[in-house]
């Protein structure tokens, strides 16, 4: 805390998807350690953006509807910045295979814009890259390390690896300051809970919370690690206000590894009730789909100290608790 209070205190930070799902959660978290923050969304209703996630916090966060490929926006917005949390992107695995060029204009060109205007407008602000596990496609071995493979499964894999290395570039070529973090399944209060586009388990909240069965494709027998929302942010916090680790890509990942299924049965009983059911895989999801995964976030633990506190019961609960509350909000 104490570190945070003296880096973040009165800096001027900028979030990229800030309406969003994380970017939201980050915003409360700084608003509260004292920086200003200003949130950049598109709010294209695709992507998550949801006014109501800033609900209570309106009067310590600015607001600018703009979308990231738009240079001339960025250009403006990156200036004087201190901090820039880059999260904006599109996240649908699916999305991306039925539209690739959409997909190649968010996550790629999208990211050389706001790296441009960081280069051109303000080279001193320390950017942290929001990444993830999709880009190392299915497993060669467990756990996986910064040192596997990268071999994505679709187009959003390709297209965030490109993203990621672009800041990297910058980061060692320019000297824009630039951390990546190679988030896994990351859930809880505020995420999109509508479809699956976000995290499967967003929809399977809203199933268990109308009453409806869960739904597991495949066998259930994929093992996945999960991080609750707040350990996130500490991650972007902790990476953000520490300089050397500039140029560096960190796993974030869990202790707690689970198949699908017994994740469900977690679910179900967190939610004090409720059922699930395993059906076969839609053709279009089986070809992308990366058997299991689970990460090792050794790197990040030893350089930063990081590590999750919140465990999976707790933070199922607790999402449960906030869908219940807000529902009329997200469905």
């Amino acid at each position: 805390m104490n570190h945070y209070q003296s880096a973040l205190e009165n800096k001027d930070c900028l979030i990229t998807g800030g309406l969003g799902f994380i970017g939201s959660n980050l915003a409360r978290r700084l608003a509260q350690l004292g920086a200003r923050v200003t949130l950049v969304d598109s709010l294209i209703p695709e992507y998550g953006g949801n006014l109501f996630n800033i609900t209570g916090i309106e009067d310590r966060v600015r607001v600018n509807i703009a979308d990231v490929r738009d240079e001339y926006s960025m250009d403006y917005l990156v200036q004087g910045r201190d901090y820039l949390f880059n999260l904006a992107g599109q996240t649908s695995h699916l999305d991306s295979m039925q539209n690739p060029y959409e997909d190649l204009d968010i996550n790629c060109r999208a990211q050389l814009s706001i790296l441009e205007a960081c280069r051109k407008q303000n080279p001193r602000v320390k950017v942290v890259y929001a990444s993830t596990r999709q880009i190392y496609g299915k497993p060669d071995y467990l756990p996986v390390d910064e040192r596997h493979l990268l071999h994505p499964t679709d187009v959003n894999g390709i297209n965030k690896m490109a993203g990621e290395w672009y800041h990297i570039l910058y980061n060692n070529v320019y000297g824009v300051r630039a951390v990546s973090l190679r988030l896994t399944n990351t859930y809880g209060p505020r995420m999109r809970v509508k479809d699956s586009r976000q995290t499967f388990l967003g929809i399977w909240i809203k199933k268990l919370i109308e009453g409806e069965p869960i739904e597991i494709w495949g066998e259930g027998t994929q093992i996945r690690d999960f991080n609750y929302v707040d350990d996130v942010v500490e991650a972007m916090l902790i990476s953000a206000t520490t300089d050397d680790v500039n140029g560096r890509i960190f796993n974030l990942g869990s202790d707690e590894t689970i198949n699908l299924c017994d994740l469900a049965a977690l679910c179900v009983e967190a939610n004090c009730g409720g059922s699930y059911r395993v059906i076969p895989f839609p053709p279009d999801r089986r070809q992308i789909d990366i058997g299991d995964y689970y990460a090792d976030y050794r790197l990040i633990r030893g350089k930063l100290g990081w590590q999750p506190r919140v465990t999976l019961r707790e933070g199922l609960t607790r999402t449960l608790e906030y869908y219940r509350k807000y529902r009329e909000h997200y469905w």
